[in-house]
């Protein structure tokens, strides 16, 4: 299984120790994920799992991916991926679903549903178990799988600048 990482701006081969990144999680309020590069985007992904390491892409290899989204106000938003090998799932953290139609924007002009993201204590718990458990998704969190959200909870980026 190759694993990689996108955090704190930098590009990262294999995933870091779960120790060197709980304190953009845990840290105080000002000193939390972006504050040192504005970026507030993250991302871990896994090629090859379940043993299929050796297949190719679209050919029964299976990956997983994480992607995060850091907002000082709201928290982060989460979404596992997995596909390839029969599956296609797509979960995203749960926070207030009654808040899914409020949107806030990304740092790259990305509309993103308040709705979805949770505080940054409860990703933490999240980040933490996907490293540990390669990549399975975590329990320690409530999850909505995405083809139970409302369409257009994630609307197109060009259409939402547009309107």
């Amino acid at each position: 299984m190759r694993r990689d990482a996108y955090f704190a701006s930098r590009e990262i081969e294999g995933w870091p120790r779960p120790a060197d990144i709980e304190h953009y999680f845990l840290a105080p309020s000002g000193k939390r994920w972006f504050f040192e590069t504005r970026n507030d985007s993250a991302g871990f992904s896994a090629e090859g799992v379940d043993g299929s390491g050796d297949l190719e892409p679209n050919a029964g290899r299976i990956d997983i991916d994480l992607s995060l989204w850091g907002h000082p106000q709201y928290g982060v938003l989460l979404i596992w991926s997995k596909w390839g090998g029969g599956h296609k799932e797509m979960y995203s953290s749960k926070g207030d679903l009654s808040r899914l139609r409020e949107l806030v924007l990304s740092t790259h002009g990305t509309p993103l549903p308040v709705g979805l993201f949770v505080p940054f204590e409860v990703a933490w718990k999240a980040v933490k178990e996907f490293l540990e458990n390669d990549g399975a998704l975590p329990k320690s969190i409530e999850w909505i799988a995405n083809r139970d959200l409302p369409p257009n909870t994630f609307p197109d980026p060009v259409a939402h600048r547009q309107a």
